[in-house]
């Protein structure tokens, strides 16, 4: 790890924490935590950096956005630890993470397009109770209830048996609500989307919502792209 250390320039920890808007700690907390190299020490005890650590920074800082603080930090300490697979290990996790949110998008469009027109609550025969749905959506009945609670679905009640009973409509909202979870959409914003897709009568609400769902994709995906190239560029001051 120290054959590139000593590079003839030295580098105070203000040196790199100033063009990045951080504070001399900062820099500090990240080399003894293995995001960067160990630092030398003048005679006096003060560290002293080269432009290999400020490599380390500008990579640690640009992997930051499209793998978060906690991978980014995994990927700098297994390079500088000269263990580059494992760190293309992780950085290949959070690309399978990122395309497998691109599949649940197209889950959720091709769930739009398949609704079709909405029918009101009395419409088709077709009938189902708590179980066999949440068996279909491969999720639990509490989280049906749960969804209940939320004002996500709305079964009727057997008035005999007092058994939930999903018609068409609700199973769709099951549907639709179970799509939406995956994709990352907490209970508070669903419920109001799928009564905009119920008060219209079809999904043209939820555009704006995958509008902004595939915006925030493609902002990831160029993320890890900028991180990638600044790792590679770190790579190659490791020599």
């Amino acid at each position: 790890m120290g054959r590139n250390l000593q590079t003839g320039e030295r580098l105070r920890p203000v040196d790199l924490a100033r063009g990045h808007g951080l504070s001399t700690q900062a820099v500090r907390n990240y080399e003894e935590s293995g995001i960067l190299p160990a630092a030398g020490r003048t005679p006096h005890g003060y560290r002293t950096y080269t432009p290999l650590h400020a490599g380390a920074l500008r990579a640690f800082l640009a992997l930051v956005p499209g793998h978060g603080h906690r991978t980014a930090a995994s990927v700098m300490r297994a390079v500088n630890e000269d263990a580059a697979e494992e760190a293309f290990r992780l950085i290949d996790e959070s690309h399978a993470e990122l395309l497998d949110d691109r599949r649940t998008l197209h889950a959720v469009e091709k769930a739009l397009r398949d609704l079709g027109p909405v029918p009101p609550p009395e419409a088709g025969p077709d009938t189902t109770f708590i179980g066999p749905l949440a068996g279909r959506l491969g999720i639990r009945p509490a989280t049906l209830r749960k969804w209940e609670r939320a004002g996500l679905v709305s079964p009727r009640r057997d008035p005999r048996t007092g058994y939930r009973v999903y018609d068409e409509t609700a199973a769709q909202d099951a549907r639709l609500a179970h799509q939406l979870r995956r994709g990352g959409y907490p209970l508070e914003r669903i419920a109001p989307l799928i009564a905009q897709v119920r008060a219209a009568g079809g999904p043209e609400p939820l555009e704006a919502a995958l509008r902004d769902w595939h915006g925030r994709l493609a902002t990831h995906g160029r993320a890890m792209l900028a991180g990638a190239a600044e790792l590679e560029a770190y790579l190659r001051l490791r020599g």
